[in-house]
């Protein structure tokens, strides 16, 4: 059974790569993780592959289990994975609920790695694992702090993964997009902390490229000239001149 994993499904980005994939590949499957099960029940009549829904939180070690069972007693072949799952807070680091911020990191990183780790025994050569980062992957975020680290750890994961697996001829490509309009903003923004947004762009864009650019054999994906040089100068430039700009562009 030729199958796509997908988390992060009942909205977003997620929900986007379910749409995209659907008319790009013909699966026998296409599993959708995510929380809210009404969304991707959705889904079911919204594809022309057949959908499952996972209803997990990877926030929980005792999803990624319930994961690994299932593919246990499947035994699918995963022809993509993407990690799509995942959400940030914006605010002053000692001023927000420390839980919440723990839950970050639990889902954007721990919840990330291990849906790798128990997809890969699965894959064969020409699988594909696509992890959702972000422009916060390149340099450190003051005022989106523990989800700009996060997204850091998404980009050189994948970049790492990708090289070891390279022998196996499984691709892993990294997706950094800027701005992207979608319900993250309901559940980042609390207060006004973070001013300026420089552009925006939508989660088909994001998606489309990405795409074009798994299809070339890329590690990572990055929509937008603008973006493309600043992950190029970021990585030249002092960290603290990197966040004295972006503080400025924040009125800090």
């Amino acid at each position: 059974m030729k199958i796509a994993v997908i988390t992060g499904a009942s909205s977003g980005m997620g929900r986007e790569f379910v749409y995209a994939l659907d008319k790009e590949e013909r699966f026998d499957e296409i599993w959708v993780i995510a929380r809210r099960e009404h969304r991707l029940e959705e889904l079911k009549a919204k594809c022309r592959n057949s959908v499952r829904p996972l209803v997990l939180d990877l926030q929980k070690r005792e999803s990624l289990e319930v994961y690994r069972q299932l593919l246990e007693a499947e035994k699918p072949e995963i022809s993509v994975l993407v990690n799509a799952a995942g959400f940030g807070l914006f605010g002053v680091f000692e001023e927000m609920n420390v839980s919440r911020q723990l839950d970050i990191i639990d889902l954007n990183a721990r919840g990330l790695t291990g849906m790798c780790y128990l997809s890969l025994p699965y894959m064969q050569a020409g699988s594909r694992i696509i992890n959702m980062g972000s422009m916060s992957s390149w340099q450190p975020v003051p005022y989106i702090n523990v989800y700009g680290a996060s997204k850091a750890y998404v980009l050189s994961f994948s970049r790492a993964l990708g090289r070891e697996l390279k022998g196996r001829g499984i691709q892993v490509m990294a997706v950094c997009p800027g701005w992207i309009t979608t319900e993250f903003f309901e559940h980042a923004v609390h207060d006004d902390t973070i001013r300026y947004y420089n552009r925006f762009y939508l989660p088909e864009q994001v998606i489309e490229k990405a795409l074009r650019d798994l299809k070339k054999g890329k590690t990572v994906s990055i929509l937008g000239l603008p973006e493309q040089l600043q992950a190029a100068m970021v990585k030249h430039l002092p960290v603290s001149f990197v966040m004295n700009t972006w503080c400025r562009q924040q009125g800090k």
